[in-house]
């Protein structure tokens, strides 16, 4: 029950400060991000302060620890495989243009309009 508290509050403060960004339009800018954002600061705190948000949290940090754990290619690694899909790009596009052209000289042939 304290939880759906929690997270309803943290609702009401966050759609009001999104009510109060539009209602007050005629201020300032800066300051209705600003309080837009020191609103979600407070509403994203109450929110995990809830089982939802303690589990979202620690799924974060278990995200953390895998993409620390990820081997990630070397520079020359990296632009080998880019050149290679360049090359790859290239050779299908040239097939494919090949393909059409043939394709359009069989049209027209078939249908009369060729020279």
């Amino acid at each position: 029950m304290a939880d759906n508290i929690k997270f309803l509050l943290a609702l009401l403060i966050l759609g009001g400060a999104l009510g109060g960004f539009y209602y007050y339009g005629d201020q300032s800018l800066l300051m209705r991000v600003l309080a837009l954002v020191a609103a979600g600061g407070i509403s994203a705190a109450i929110f995990f302060q809830t089982a939802p948000g303690r589990q979202l949290w620690g799924f974060f940090g278990d995200a953390r620890t895998e993409v620390r754990k990820v081997v990630w290619p070397t520079r020359k690694e990296t632009t080998q495989s880019t050149l290679m899909v360049v090359a790859m790009v290239i050779v299908v596009a040239s097939i494919l243009w090949l393909f059409d052209l043939f394709l359009t000289w069989a049209v027209k042939l078939l249908t009369g309009q060729g020279g």
